[in-house]
């Protein structure tokens, strides 16, 4: 490939995530002068981005007006879960892409009513890598890994954890039988982001859920 293009490159890349950061400021204001509290999370397939927003959910609906939105290349799988307690939900399919960006987010705050809506999750699509390109103009990312991605998947995504406000370690139940040093995989992403801060749960027992919770909304 020529010098010329791949400078061409860079610079379509660099259009590309500037529009997406403008558009990702009028998202937040847009928020703001709503009430409405928004969370992105992020995480690899199977890290249990879902069954965290399925436990969190579950202990905040009765105080919260929540929707939730869901990406994915193709299935509502996830949003039908989370319908079944009681939230209300909107899909997006990505189709080609591998991550949402800013403009997924406004086109759901420009054609959606939102009146009744105090807190917003956005659930990505399940992605270490694509989603560190692109954020959406929510108060907090919230960025999920598990015990059973093997030790070293934290050190192999930096960006996500680089840009990130929490870090949740998953599936700690699983911890007896599966080979990883947790507190390694703590010093790692601290290494990356000191500022991060670091829970460790288990969405299928709901250890550390309230805690997690708690750090979501202070």
């Amino acid at each position: 490939m020529s010098e010329k293009k791949i400078s061409r490159i860079i610079e379509l890349n660099e259009d590309l995530i500037n529009n997406n950061d403008r558009l990702a400021a009028e998202n937040n204001k847009f928020l703001n002068n709503k009430g409405i509290r928004a969370f992105d999370f992020v995480g690899a397939i199977g890290a249990g981005k879902t069954a965290i927003l399925e436990s969190i959910v579950k202990r905040i609906i009765d105080d919260h007006k929540i929707l939730v939105v869901n990406g994915d290349v193709t299935t509502r799988i996830d949003a039908n879960r989370l319908e079944k307690h009681g939230v209300q939900t909107i899909q997006i399919n990505t189709g080609n892409e591998c991550a949402l960006n800013s403009y997924h987010v406004s086109q759901v705050l420009k054609n959606y009513e939102l009146n009744d809506i105090d807190m917003l999750f956005i659930e990505n699509v399940g992605n270490l890598i694509c989603p560190s390109d692109f954020i959406l103009g929510t108060e907090k990312r919230i960025v999920i890994v598990s015990i059973t991605e093997g030790p070293w998947v934290i050190r192999k995504h930096p960006l996500l954890f680089k840009y990130s406000d929490i870090a949740v370690i998953n599936k700690i139940d699983l911890k007896d039988v599966v080979d990883v040093n947790i507190k390694e995989m703590i010093n790692d992403a601290k290494n990356i982001n000191p500022k991060l801060k670091i829970i460790t749960t288990s969405a299928l027992t709901g250890e550390k859920i309230p805690e997690l919770i708690k750090e979501i909304l202070d």
